[in-house]
């Protein structure tokens, strides 16, 4: 059984501007899943400099129509950051020298942060102080 693929017509990275609406987000993230089916051997120079121009052209509109607000509490902003220090909990309890338990009571809101542990946030995770305070 044949499956019938709808038609993309030929868009040529130079000749889009700017991504103005979800339509032509949509045709270039097909074009460019087009020609990236072809496989890393099989596509030309142009090809791969066309993928490229219109990927930055799709992350130029992803990043202005996707916006994603950074956290404000306290909790949220450290699980953010051990996010992109890929640490879990236990490992940022000890990056922080506190106990696992100490970690948890702050990080669930039983518990509020005393300076020391603010200065260890601070420092050891390089989150501006003013943002830490703000948030507390």
């Amino acid at each position: 059984m044949k499956i019938a693929r709808k038609a993309i017509a030929p868009i040529k990275a130079k000749a889009i501007n700017n991504i103005a609406s979800e339509t032509d987000y949509n045709a270039v993230m097909a074009k460019i899943d087009k020609l990236m089916a072809k496989g890393s051997a099989n596509v030309t120079k142009s090809e791969l400099a066309d993928i490229r121009a219109l990927a930055l052209k799709a992350q130029a509109y992803e990043k202005k129509t996707y916006v994603i607000e950074p956290p404000t509490t306290f909790a949220g902003i450290i699980e953010m950051k051990m996010y992109d220090m890929k640490l879990r909990q236990t490992q940022l309890a000890k990056k922080l020298h506190v106990s696992d338990t100490k970690l948890s009571l702050i990080m669930s809101g039983k518990q509020r942060p005393d300076v020391s542990f603010l200065k260890a946030v601070h420092k050891e995770l390089q989150i501006d102080a003013n943002i830490l305070l703000e948030a507390v």
